[in-house]
């Protein structure tokens, strides 16, 4: 089913609680809330809380504290992934009834072992069918896995164009449920934003490979499909990905002081906007305003890169009040 364009639209952030919000999280954050408050649309805040071993007491509050810091508002009640047990039930029984699913009693090692090479685009092993005609005898199922066609799925990306993955090359058969009621990333997030209403979605470069999965997961569950659009990610000095403990926000708060506008700005930056001159001072409000009316996708950079580094505000003798440079880049770690 494809996305209804007469419909409002419906955004969403949906962080993990493992840890605070990096800069690349803000930079998905900015991205989403601007491109669905653009389009006259709603922002809903989602917290993807299903893996509750990685879970840090406290982080859910300080995301919610960080997204208000930067007047990143959202609409409505924030969801939790953690109420939808029966919904995932639901979707599973229903591609179980449609001959989709299969038990797996494969670990990581035998995979690994079975697979004739690892994808390069990928952090996942192509998973080599070994239980796609039965499970072997006293195995223990280690995970449900959905049939995939040789076929490509393709889709139109807002900012990458064309798309096309052919799923049993790139993943294989891929799990959506860990043993008998540990539900996994790819059937969740499907049905999360269903259950919300969600039509678009605004998320970072290094879920993409993971979009095709989920696109087929909603074609096979009669889903519609949101819009999406990836944004570039940002990187660190050495063009490596930013870990969960790099850059954290909420901690850098503390030595803005009221100056969280120039992030805001390095943000809208990043992401190709150019906000005029007057801005450059200007508090976080201000700056989404002018990015509700001005934001362009279009300007969206296709490359992944360093986060823009504002050093006070211009006309300052050191480039911040009172001869003060702010450096909000520098490393952070738990």
């Amino acid at each position: 089913m494809a996305t209804n364009a007469s419909l409002p639209i419906i955004g969403r952030f949906a962080p993990s609680p493992t840890g605070c919000l990096h800069s690349g999280s803000l930079v998905a954050a900015v991205g989403s809330y601007l491109m669905a408050k653009r389009g006259g649309g709603r922002w809903l805040l989602r917290l993807d809380d299903l893996d509750t071993a990685r879970q840090v007491t406290g982080m859910a509050d300080d995301i919610r504290r960080t997204l208000e810091s930067f007047g990143l508002f959202w609409d409505g009640e924030v969801s939790c992934q953690s109420t939808n047990g029966d919904s995932y039930r639901q979707a599973f029984e229903r591609l179980q009834q449609q001959g989709l699913l299969y038990p797996c009693g494969c670990s990581r090692k035998e995979i690994a072992r079975a697979a004739s090479a690892p994808h390069p685009d990928d952090d996942c092993i192509p998973y080599p069918g070994l239980c796609r005609d039965g499970i072997k005898s006293g195995a223990v199922v280690r995970s449900w896995r959905i049939r995939v066609p040789e076929s490509e799925i393709c889709f139109e990306d807002i900012r990458r164009g064309a798309i096309c993955q052919n799923l049993a090359n790139v993943c294989g058969d891929f799990a959506v449920r860990r043993g008998t009621d540990e539900y996994l990333y790819q059937l969740a997030v499907v049905v999360d934003d269903d259950l919300c209403g969600v039509n678009q979605v605004v998320r970072g470069d290094d879920l993409l490979s993971s979009t095709p999965r989920q696109i087929y997961l909603q074609r096979m569950l009669g889903i519609a499909t949101p819009e999406y659009c990836h944004l570039p990610l940002v990187t660190g000095p050495d063009g490596s990905k930013l870990s969960k403990r790099d850059n954290l926000v909420s901690e850098q708060l503390g030595n803005l002081k009221g100056q969280e506008g120039q992030l805001l700005l390095s943000v809208l930056r990043f992401l190709g906007q150019d906000p005029p001159p007057e801005l450059a001072g200007a508090a976080c409000g201000d700056l989404l305003a002018w990015g509700v009316d001005c934001f362009d996708a279009s300007r969206i950079p296709l490359r992944s890169g360093a986060l823009p580094v504002q050093r006070g505000f211009p006309g300052s003798p050191s480039g911040g009040p009172g001869g003060r440079s702010i450096n909000l880049l520098s490393p952070t770690r738990f």
